[in-house]
């Protein structure tokens, strides 16, 4: 069989493996028992105000980033799909009476291999390209401290295979631990025990860590009334920053030492030589997260220039198909209402084109009624022609009170 390379060796469940390295960088985490958080749609954090401020200056970029983005706002993001591992071994006994020196000599290979359940893809995805590293740890006691350890980690020119073997000289069951560490895009970190009771997560992305800091940071009123840039720490934070008061930009950086990688997946499993166990394979199905497939073909069409002509071509033809649906409407209703009564239709049309008439030509009151008699009998023309005199005596007031004044001066 053939037999993984070998490469830098990985800790133990737990062990830490230094810093996540730059901000933003890092991996994510699956762990047996504790399913990746993912937050809901409905529980989504309010977005940030350096969030807000870069959606405000997307209107100065160029339009293929605007188009981008967009595209990314309405396309479908990543999916849940179920990986199924299959792990399985087969036994040779020894042939005494071989030629060959292998075949003298008893041993097992282990097989651990894996699909995507309902892969959607045309293409579909090698096994080995949902991980970052694979490490089988043997029996040390039966291999040795220099042999029993097999590893494969990705490098940029790793060939992606549907599976991995490993054959050993052997005639009796072994057992083995497999450290199994996900791929996830965007890396993702195990956060600080002290800093996952506060806010709640375990393993999560870097944005979404800073995100959930920031809705605490809200949420508890920690930001400066004066000083908006700077955060007062309460006691948690002050525990967990070691300082009383900081800047929201100085988060990412301070957030280096409190991120941890994440936990791999182990999986303890029993290399069996006894031939009744050969046709047993264990299976695990692992949770993990795809591209949607239609993303891709979605935002190849949403930036293709002639494709972007084309869907302007198309809006502003449904622009002009909705305005004539509802000019037909407007002259159907008007058919209609004049249908069921004529001769009141015509009334009140009549009246409204009235009052359109008056707006359009400035006309205030009602000549019709105003040229009779009886419109000036009614109880407020007394109190009218009082009005108007006390303004026109007013009005007289203050010119003999400026002309007073001119000739004073």
């Amino acid at each position: 069989g053939e037999r993984m390379p070998s490469g830098a060796r990985m800790p133990h469940q737990g062990a830490p493996m230094g810093p996540p390295g730059p901000p933003y960088g890092g991996s994510p985490s699956v762990r047996p028992s504790i399913p990746t958080q993912v937050m809901e749609p409905n529980r989504k954090r309010p977005a940030s105000s350096q969030q807000v401020q870069q959606q405000q200056t997307v209107q100065n970029r160029p339009r293929s980033v605007k188009r981008r983005k967009m595209a990314d706002k309405i396309l479908p993001q990543r999916q849940k799909r179920k990986l199924r591992l299959y792990i399985s071994n087969t036994f040779n006994p020894a042939k005494p009476d071989a030629d060959d020196s292998d075949g003298s000599i008893a041993s097992w290979e282990l097989r651990v291999e894996g699909k995507l359940l309902d892969d959607p893809g045309k293409q579909k995805r090698k096994f080995s390209s949902f991980f970052k590293s694979l490490v089988i740890e043997l029996d040390k006691d039966l291999y040795g401290p220099d042999n029993h350890l097999v590893e494969w980690h990705r490098t940029p020119t790793t060939q992606e295979t549907d599976g991995f073997q490993v054959k050993r000289p052997g005639d009796v069951s072994v057992r083995c631990t497999l450290l199994l560490m996900l791929d996830y895009q965007p890396p993702q970190f195990k956060l600080d025990p002290r800093l996952a009771r506060l806010l709640g997560l375990h393993t999560q992305s870097r944005s979404a860590i800073i995100q959930a800091l920031w809705q605490y940071v809200k949420t508890n009123r920690l930001q400066d009334a004066h000083d908006k840039e700077y955060i007062n720490c309460d006691k948690y934070f002050q525990q967990i920053f070691d300082c009383p008061r900081l800047k929201f930009s100085e988060i990412p950086q301070r957030l280096t030492n409190l991120l941890l990688p994440p936990d791999p997946i182990v999986i303890n499993h029993v290399i069996s030589v006894d031939p009744n166990d050969q046709k047993k394979t264990a299976c695990y199905d692992i949770d993990v997260e795809v591209e949607d497939p239609l993303k891709s073909q979605m935002n190849s069409f949403l930036l293709s220039t002639a494709n972007h002509q084309e869907i302007a071509s198309l809006d502003n033809k449904i622009h002009e198909t909705i305005e004539s649906i509802s000019q037909l409407k407007i002259q159907r209703d008007f058919m209609l209402s004049f249908s069921k009564d004529p001769k009141g239709y015509i009334q009140e049309w009549l009246k409204s084109q009235s009052r359109d008439l008056k707006v359009m030509t400035d006309v205030v009151g009602n000549p019709e009624e105003e040229r009779r008699a009886e419109f000036y009998h009614q109880p407020w023309s007394q109190e009218a022609v009082s009005r108007y005199f006390y303004c026109k005596i007013q009005q007289r007031r203050q010119e003999l009170e400026q002309a007073l004044a001119v000739r004073n001066t």
